[in-house]
């Protein structure tokens, strides 16, 4: 149609089209794009799980038991006892008494925060938070108010603020909702302080825990980063798609929540269930991710490595995690950086609006790198800071 040709070339001239990138080899440390060979530094498999030879088994195993196709939702009986055991051990993972698998974090989002607020509550958001958290707030009949990011008197101010303006005793519930780990900065949310607000006002604590789980907190999240207990007041997210190297999601919490949400929320609902190899590879990733606490040091120890030697370069960020953003300036710069990169053979992307406000390169670094591939990608960033 004429109209998205013309808005197509709009993006083009303001170079914010995109393009889809496959790879045509395993998803590890280095990759085959556009049939080069290149050290992958933006993927999310931060422990190098996904290729991982017993998550492999454990799907072959499950598929030859249960078929591949599940046929049907979690309510229609679409899934198996593999999908159950998962729910328990994750939750016992967690802290929680109760997990529900949905089908991605993006489906648990928009399925789970409609499904625990209602009209008369007020959604309080990390102006920062995930695409997926935006849209299950706008699918949600509560209210919802932006605070900025991680910043706790904000978010105080503006709770005492809807407290006085609906009278105190009056207002809905108060939903407190916050990325841990903010995918496009690698910053993390003070969940301490955050916590603190919400037993004072008696708000509800929905976390999402997508790139916390695995990595934080001896890999139990950010919940256990802070040293802080599990709550009933409290929700998590998180998926098994990143540091655990399968697919999939979940939502923990009492058995009364995640039963409520069972019979809420329409993404799960609605959708058919994971198949059982899916869960069988999750099951697997979360008993070595118990088993082998390497994996994570390893990954820490490489975060160490590349931070330090960009920051010797003069390079400034502010991650706090594997998730480390360098911003290059404009567009422009941004995107002939990424360029130059994959021209000498390192695969870093460049983020644009409007996923960020500000273009970036989005560095992320797993167990799997080298020392070698490390200090070649501190030399080529070297390098491009030349240009």
């Amino acid at each position: 149609m004429i109209m998205f040709s013309e808005r197509l070339k709009e993006l083009e001239m303001q170079r914010l089209r995109r393009s889809v990138k496959d790879r045509s080899d395993v998803q590890s440390s280095h990759i085959c794009l556009d049939g080069r060979e290149c050290i992958n530094f933006g993927s999310n498999d931060y422990l190098g799980l996904s290729g991982n030879e017993d998550l492999c088994r454990a799907a072959e195993d499950a598929m030859k038991e249960f078929g591949f196709g599940s046929g049907a939702s979690r309510l229609l009986a679409g899934g198996t006892v593999v999908h159950g055991r998962l729910e328990e051990e994750i939750a016992r993972y967690k802290g929680s008494e109760a997990a529900l698998l949905f089908n991605s974090g993006y489906s648990a989002n928009t399925g789970t925060i409609p499904s625990i607020s209602e009209a008369g509550d007020v959604i309080f958001s990390d102006e920062l938070n995930h695409a997926s958290i935006i849209d299950g707030c706008r699918l949600s009949k509560a209210a919802t108010v932006i605070y900025r990011h991680r910043d706790i008197d904000d978010l105080d101010e503006l709770m005492e603020r809807e407290m006085l303006r609906n009278g105190k005793g009056k207002a809905g519930r108060f939903i407190v909702i916050t990325d841990t780990v903010f995918s496009m900065d690698g910053d993390i949310a003070p969940l301490d302080r955050i916590s603190e607000v919400c037993r004072r006002y008696n708000a509800v604590l929905y976390l999402d825990d997508a790139h916390g789980t695995g990595v934080l907190g001896s890999g139990k999240g950010a919940l256990s980063h802070f040293g802080i207990a599990p709550e009933p007041w409290m929700i998590q997210m998180g998926t098994f798609s990143k540091a655990l190297g399968s697919y999939g999601a979940f939502v923990a919490g009492t058995e009364d929540v995640i039963r409520w949400i069972t019979n809420r929320a329409r993404s799960f609902m609605f959708s058919t269930a994971l198949p059982a190899c899916i869960a069988a590879a999750s099951l697997k990733a979360l008993e070595i991710l118990k088993g082998r606490p390497y994996l994570r040091e390893r990954l820490l120890s490489n975060r160490d490595r590349l931070l330090k030697g960009l920051r010797e370069a003069g390079y400034v960020t502010g991650s706090e995690t594997p998730i480390i953003p360098l911003r290059l300036g404009e567009i422009d710069r941004t995107i002939a950086a990424s360029e130059y990169l994959f021209s000498e053979g390192i695969y870093v992307p460049a983020i644009r609006p409007p996923t960020v406000r500000k273009p970036r390169l989005r560095i992320t670094v797993t167990a799997s790198h080298t020392d070698e591939d490390i200090d070649r990608l501190l030399e080529a960033l070297g390098e491009a800071g030349k240009m």
